[in-house]
């Protein structure tokens, strides 16, 4: 069962006042319909719960807004860097800003101890929440597949303007069918969750729409986006070991030490720098995603009992973690980036050396590549 009317649970939402009082307690007379009844059913959190996780918004804001913020206005402003894989990188950073855009909300939220505004107030910050997850992991995907494309085969396979903007907007359209149909109750719903001072879709109510909904949203927004980039990442290895393994071949019939432009690398490999910085991207989607999977799953499979109001918000604050780190990840990576950042904001404290020096994987090919792989692990 879902929500109920706020008569069905009076007696156990107003505790007596010798007792400690249930979530949803403080929710306004109008706003109990709101509480699902999952949720009744622990007692309040201490208050230094609420302040840890306060600070930790205001943080994530502050990151968010500062981190992708300098990307939008580096990439924007700068006309070397206005290149159509780069475009999938600002991108990127418009989801992670609009996830950033529900964080204020959040904190009213915790200031007052429920949503003001009801119903609608709860579907905008859950909408805000689907768009920019899922649209973010899709994008992340989008920019694995674009990076394979255009290091396999820099002359041919780079994506132009025209196939990039069908990208992105194919990223905007692949989060109508788990984000905005539930924002017109269409297709799954959006309800109060943890501390109840956030909003996300049910995956807590006992019926068959709910289940569908929850199982198809994993398949949609978390599989087919860790296939894209798992199969990306992969064939680019695997390319990148062969192209190597042909020029090891080549400079030893021409009698040469090494004719891999990285040779002067320390003895790491562009193989093992590859695999590096793959592997970082991995890690970042499994850490981002995986939590709402698995609490969402839970719920979903009946096991309700094991999801606490804390255990659910993680979830909510892995993602936003990862939507602060993607700036550094992507964009703070680029050695074209790096430099326009020593030149127009020097008290960073950045120093790129020579942007061309950057790992390549050969002279002739990556010296185009716009968005360096390689150097993300630099």
């Amino acid at each position: 069962m879902g929500p109920e009317t706020y008569a069905s649970y009076r007696n156990n939402s107003f505790a007596p006042s010798n007792e400690k009082p249930y979530l949803g307690w403080n929710y306004p007379l109008e706003y109990q319909h709101m509480v699902h009844q999952h949720w009744r059913s622990f007692p309040v959190p201490p208050i230094y719960y609420h302040v840890f996780l306060y600070i930790i918004f205001v943080l994530m804001l502050l990151g968010s807004l500062f981190g992708n913020g300098l990307v939008l206005w580096i990439f924007l402003t700068s006309k070397n860097l206005r290149t159509p894989s780069n475009l999938l990188i600002i991108n990127l950073a418009l989801f992670d800003l609009t996830m950033a855009a529900n964080m204020p909300h959040y904190l009213v939220n915790t200031v007052l101890g429920y949503f003001p505004g009801g119903d609608l107030a709860c579907d905008i910050y859950a909408v805000l929440g689907g768009i920019s997850g899922t649209g973010a992991a899709i994008c992340n995907a989008l920019i694995a597949y674009d990076r394979y494309k255009t290091i396999s085969n820099p002359i041919d396979g780079r994506l132009n303007y025209f196939q990039v903007f069908l990208l992105i907007a194919l990223s905007w359209v692949w989060n109508i069918p788990f984000s905005v149909l539930p924002f017109f109750h269409m297709y799954g719903r959006y309800i109060p969750e943890g501390f109840l001072t956030s909003c996300s879709f049910d995956y807590l109510t006992d019926d068959e729409e709910t289940r569908y909904f929850v199982r198809a949203m994993f398949v949609w927004a978390y599989c087919i986006p860790l296939i894209i980039i798992c199969t990306s990442y992969t064939k680019l290895f695997f390319h990148v070991r062969d192209h190597e393994q042909m020029l090891a071949e080549q400079a030893k019939k021409m009698n040469v030490k090494s004719l891999s432009a990285n040779s002067n690398k320390a003895g790491l490999s562009v193989e093992l720098r590859i695999a590096k910085a793959s592997m970082i991207i991995y890690l970042l989607y499994i850490f981002a995603w995986t939590p709402y999977a698995t609490v969402a799953l839970l719920g979903t499979f009946g096991y309700q009992q094991l999801i606490t109001p804390f255990a659910s918000m993680i979830p909510c604050c892995c993602a936003k973690v990862v939507s602060c780190i993607d700036p550094w990840v992507y964009a703070y990576s680029h050695p074209k980036f790096r430099a326009q950042l020593e030149q127009r904001v020097p008290w960073l404290g950045i120093r790129e050396k020579n942007a061309s020096s950057n790992a390549t994987l050969s002279e002739s090919n990556m010296n185009e590549v716009d968005v360096s792989t390689l150097s993300a692990v630099n």
